[in-house]
């Protein structure tokens, strides 16, 4: 998939640690591919927080002078791509917050599904808000919230007030907090570094670039305060589910990143191998990949189907934003500069062309076209998940029917459209019996294929 779905915005926090601030960089270029509008970072030096934050990738927003400003041993870090509020700096996080009761430093992986509400009643309050993130409204809430009590209880009365998708990083003078939402629908590890410190990120490649040690998942519901002196751990709600979300394994995260113990090159490779054995393609050449989410399924997919995986296509890793230009040959010149055919490769031939979801359904469409037009023979299209139908409030930017093909059209009505020889698609039993064959005892959420949102919150 390269210009239907965003990605989900990446969260990293190093704690306790002299190089905190060059960690979290690097880390937040790992997560690079997880929010491209935006990035930040937060330290403490456990007198006083210092911020960088700014638009663009990581390496436009940060460079030598501005990473040296950031003194501290713990910090937090975000790279981001809108959903709730618009694309300004003014949305940029971590966010960083001055109280008479203590500074504090927030960052946020997800969608707050009540926030309209939440934030008019906090207005109404007396509230002002200088972004419109939703992110926002954990601040608000955190600091409406401020008694005498512990932080912790502080913490969990403003986390049930909150309905959706979501993970967040607190950084005080002296203590990071970690928090899951209690369906567990997007993913935070906790990881040890190599002098004792603590790792928390959205992804566990991080903990590999690191050195760190993976101590474990943080549970739905969850939320951890790492101090100097020890790590505590409570949970805000007794009504705990595991509902990951399924496009974290199918799109979102890195295939080099273990998701509630499931490495996800391994989910999309059986994805594909399942795809195989449901909806094969008889007497094709070659099997390829729609890069780079794909690749993994389109792997599965030829080991199964025992049909040649070829390199039929390949992305341009270096190409930024392309804006969309004002004619259809504009686009397709566009297309190319991302996406290439290796006419070598496909010309004469019958392929299965794996990728894990269309969304709309012209990015599809015009990928076929540069195939037939490379000669491939045919092109048979088969898609590593079930139909993307219904649309998401959980942090993913399809939250209306209009923008999604298949919530319009009938399977056969999106062949025809996308103008592939056949197309299928996995099923949501389907995909549920690849997550099944990895025996972690989770479920996921398939609220994008089915229409079952595990929220209270009515769309």
């Amino acid at each position: 998939m390269l210009d239907t779905l965003k990605e989900a915005c990446g969260v990293i926090g190093i704690f306790n640690h002299p190089d905190a601030t060059q960690l979290t960089y690097l880390c937040l270029k790992a997560l690079q591919h997880r929010g491209q509008e935006g990035a930040g970072i937060v330290t403490s030096d456990t007198q006083n927080h210092h911020i960088v934050r700014g638009e663009g990738l990581v390496d436009q927003v940060f460079n030598k002078q501005k990473l040296d400003t950031l003194l501290g041993i713990h910090a937090i870090g975000h790279v981001r791509y809108s959903t709730k509020g618009g694309k300004c700096l003014e949305n940029v996080q971590p966010f960083l917050f001055r109280h008479h009761s203590g500074d504090f430093a927030l960052c946020h992986n997800g969608n707050i599904v009540n926030s309209d509400i939440l934030k008019n009643n906090l207005e109404a309050q007396g509230s002002l808000f200088q972004s419109t993130s939703d992110t926002e409204i954990m601040a608000h809430l955190f600091k409406k919230n401020y008694t005498d009590a512990q932080r912790f209880e502080i913490i969990k009365n403003s986390l049930n007030q909150l309905e959706g998708a979501f993970t967040f990083l607190l950084l005080t003078k002296k203590i990071l907090y970690a928090m899951r939402d209690k369906h567990g629908l997007r993913p935070l590890s906790l990881g040890r570094l190599d002098n004792g410190g603590y790792i928390v990120a959205s992804e566990t490649c991080c903990f590999d670039i690191l050195n760190a040690t993976f101590i474990r998942d943080i549970e739905p519901g969850e939320v951890i305060g790492i101090s100097l002196e020890e790590l505590h751990t409570t949970h805000y709600s007794q009504n705990i589910t595991h509902k990951m979300c399924a496009m974290e394994y199918i799109y979102f995260s890195r295939p080099d990143s273990q998701i509630e113990s499931i490495n996800v090159h391994n989910f999309r490779k059986q994805c594909g191998k399942v795809l195989a054995q449901k909806h094969p393609v008889a007497n094709a050449d070659l099997v390829i990949g729609v890069p780079d989410s794909s690749l993994s399924a389109a792997m599965g997919y030829a080991s199964e189907s025992k049909i040649p995986y070829e390199l039929g296509l390949v992305k341009n890793k270096y190409v930024g934003r392309t804006f969309i230009e004002p004619t259809q040959i504009l686009r397709e010149h566009a297309l190319k500069i991302k996406l290439s055919v290796v006419k070598a490769i496909v010309e004469g031939k019958k392929l299965v062309v794996v990728d894990d979801s269309i969304v709309r359904g012209n990015t599809s469409k015009n990928i076929i076209k540069l195939l037939r037009k490379a000669g491939a023979k045919e092109v048979h299209f088969r898609l590593a998940s079930p139909p993307f139908s219904y649309p998401c409030f959980y942090g993913v930017d399809t939250s209306t029917f209009e923008e999604l093909i298949a919530a319009k059209q009938s399977i056969e009505d999106v062949r025809k459209f996308i103008e592939a020889d056949s197309l299928e698609y996995l099923t949501p039993d389907e995909l549920l019996e690849t997550q099944r064959t990895f025996n972690n005892g989770k479920s996921l959420c398939l609220a994008c294929f089915t229409g079952k949102y595990p929220t209270k919150t009515n769309f």
